[in-house]
């Protein structure tokens, strides 16, 4: 089967005398002749726009829609469902493994294991990933992965259990 990438296919469309010939297979109007046809029709082709029968080329309904299938958004994996577009924090997962997994993320890119920072600071480096740092140093604390000093000065990661 041709090529199902729907950039490819508007590259196809950009040229003019591909498009030409493309409205010509559309419109069922018989073929122009010529190398110039041939050239976009094989471009065509190739494209996934149209297919070769005996009776000429006709256009690729199942060559457009895998293409259409194909190149819809991704749907974002892992803790990337609960980003936005700048790497924030746009809600917190429901479920307890979802959050884990965001929370211990948080961490790992906020403090580095034995770094000791504080409060202040801490708060900054989490402003990065949420609209309320505060809020988001506590989840931090409760889920164990940061531990906080006494005086509650200082942050910290927390010891690893295994």
């Amino acid at each position: 089967m041709a090529d199902t990438d729907w950039r490819r296919m508007l590259a196809a469309l950009a040229n003019a005398e591909t498009r030409a010939t493309f409205a010509r297979v559309t419109l069922g109007q018989p073929p122009e002749g010529g190398a110039r046809e041939a050239r976009a029709l094989a471009a065509l082709a190739a494209a996934g726009l149209v297919t070769a029968t005996e009776e000429g080329h006709v256009v690729s309904e199942e060559g457009i829609r895998a293409a259409l299938a194909a190149g819809g958004r991704a749907r974002p994996t892992g803790v990337q469902r609960f980003l936005d577009a700048d790497g924030r924090i746009d809600r917190y997962p429901s479920a307890r493994a979802g959050r884990e997994e965001l929370l211990s993320w948080v961490a790992d890119r906020t403090l580095a294991s034995g770094e000791v920072a504080g409060e202040r600071e801490i708060t900054a480096r989490l402003a990065r990933f949420s609209a309320d740092p505060a809020a988001l140093r506590r989840y931090l604390v409760d889920a164990g992965l940061l531990e906080r000093s006494r005086s509650g000065s200082e942050y910290a990661r927390a010891a690893a259990t295994s």
